[in-house]
């Protein structure tokens, strides 16, 4: 049975009405069915999600990252990685079952897989702990990104979490510490880290595993500091701003695109992904095979170049100076120029200003 969000009750209304129109049985036995209403209906269906998709504020959105259908991690896993053998535990605690992780093949390409899980129902999802990761999980990301670093082997995460579990036991085995830790693990790698954004993107908890060389979003999910209702909740003291607090705080793929934080965005089929899981998931293989094609030739310096420039270029126009491949000018960087920091006609009036002080002191 198909669930719908509350912009959708239109659309359940006619997909109700197309189910009926199909079934061959009514109260004088079996009928004709008539396949040009169906095939009316339909189009009727396809033009008020595009309607609806097309013009989504930022809550929306948020409902669209976290509606229940929504393909999880462990469904990219099972449809775009073969050979997959899972690895367990940080050698220092336990499991953590809100992380997949494993070795397997992308096309042939071995990867490392780190996905975030939420579960697809209560028990599972109790299971997964809602896809918030302890330490332990943490530390069992950290000892195979190193495993992979040292054989050469990618990295392809998927993030979907509403963030770090909270709980009193994993600050007590050193939460923070395992977050920055992974952070910096992941910015260190000489091997091409992906990560892909398949729904929730919620503050450490995933920029632990999404620090990486291409952060890439699907069109309907976000990726923010802290959830909208926890930002209404600390900003308005009331969490039922949450509209306003997720119009502002930019948490969209398009609008993160825009910014330079993430670096590309993998368009939805009508309605969202969970409306079509299988195009998705070809979707979202096509664009990890393409990312790892434009590492194949980099040296594991050069990689790591490419995402500590990444990391610099966010909130600035151009970065800092170094050495990039020199025959990709996407990953490349140069010196910022005087002239494109300043920008703002008030900022170059205030420069003038006192520049013009420092001249009268002198004369002085």
């Amino acid at each position: 049975m198909r669930n719908y969000l509350d912009f959708e009750k239109e659309v359940k209304s006619l997909e109700d009405n197309l189910e009926a129109s199909k079934n061959p049985f009514d109260k004088d036995g079996i009928s004709e069915v008539d396949t040009k209403k169906i095939q009316k209906i339909q189009e009727e269906i396809n033009q008020k999600l595009e309607g609806l998709y097309s013009n989504l504020n930022s809550w929306q959105k948020t409902m669209v990252a976290r509606h229940e259908d929504r393909p999880k991690a462990n469904f990219y896993v099972n449809k775009i990685v073969t050979d997959f053998t899972q690895l367990s535990g940080d050698r220092l605690f336990g499991d953590d079952r809100s992380i997949i992780a494993g070795l397997g093949l992308i096309e042939n390409k071995s990867v490392l897989i780190l996905a975030q899980e939420k579960g697809v129902d209560l028990n599972s999802r109790l299971d997964r702990n809602f896809g918030m990761m302890k330490p332990e999980g943490y530390r069992k990301c950290i000892r195979l990104m190193k495993l992979a670093d040292r054989f050469k082997i990618p990295v392809v995460s998927f993030i979907d979490t509403p963030g770090a579990y909270p709980g009193i036991g994993a600050e007590q085995r050193g939460q923070a510490s395992a977050i920055a830790t992974s952070i910096e693990c992941c910015m260190s790698l000489t091997v091409p880290n992906i990560s892909v954004i398949i729904g929730e993107g919620g503050s450490g908890g995933a920029i632990a595993l999404a620090s990486s060389n291409k952060v890439i979003m699907l069109e309907h999910s976000i990726y923010s500091v802290i959830s909208p209702e926890g930002c209404a909740s600390i900003l308005w003291r009331d969490p039922s701003k949450s509209l306003e607090a997720a119009e502002a705080m930019k948490l969209t793929a398009n609008d993160l695109k825009k910014f330079g934080i993430v670096d590309e965005v993998i368009k939805e089929p009508l309605g969202g992904a969970h409306r079509d899981n299988e195009k998705i998931a070809l979707d979202v293989k096509k664009t990890i095979l393409s990312n790892l094609k434009t590492f194949e030739n980099l040296s594991g310096e050069e990689i790591y170049n490419q995402r500590k420039t990444k990391f610099l270029q966010i909130g600035r126009d151009q970065g800092f100076s170094g050495t990039s491949h020199k025959s990709d000018k996407s990953l490349s960087y140069s010196v910022p120029t005087i002239s494109g920091l300043i920008k703002d006609k008030k900022v170059i009036i205030l420069g003038a200003l006192v520049l013009l002080a420092f001249a009268i002191i002198l004369m002085l």
